[in-house]
């Protein structure tokens, strides 16, 4: 079997315009994904991996980690940015859960560009999405873009 790398075009700071939107990233958690997360986190919260406890605690089930929801939305900005971009800045807010086995769609735009102190930043909104279209962690991040000049 052979191995396959997806290699990402570089975006330049000056083919980006304010409104651009991102290439949407679509994530597919599993609970065993949840629970490589738990190590590599060291969130072990057992609502992230033991249904008994999450549904004892008023969840339908086992939820994926906010922290993981978050990181999908750095995969979408770093996908897009290509090899030579830099992420300055991300952060999100957690306003809904997202349940394994359920798409986690993630989505952004271009909100603001500008040069400070001769690098080339582009802010970005960034959001996930449960199945049903709502949005449930939005975020923002800040880029730093290789120039063409």
């Amino acid at each position: 079997m052979g191995w396959s790398i997806k290699v990402a075009k570089q975006v330049f700071y000056e083919d980006v315009e304010v409104g651009s939107e991102l290439a949407v990233l679509v994530k597919h958690p599993t609970t065993m994904q949840l629970v490589k997360w738990a190590g590599a986190s060291g969130d072990y919260y057992p609502i992230h991996y033991d249904k008994d406890f999450a549904q004892a605690n008023g969840l339908p089930g086992v939820i994926v980690h906010g922290w993981l929801t978050c990181s999908f939305l750095g995969q979408l900005v770093t996908d897009w940015m290509g090899e030579k971009g830099t992420l300055a800045k991300l952060g999100c807010i957690y306003r809904a859960m997202h349940f394994p086995c359920q798409n986690i769609t993630c989505k952004g735009k271009v909100t603001k560009k500008y040069v400070q102190d001769d690098k080339y930043y582009v802010d970005c909104e960034v959001w996930a999405e449960n199945p049903k279209g709502e949005r449930t962690t939005p975020g923002s991040a800040t880029v730093i873009l290789p120039s063409r000049s």
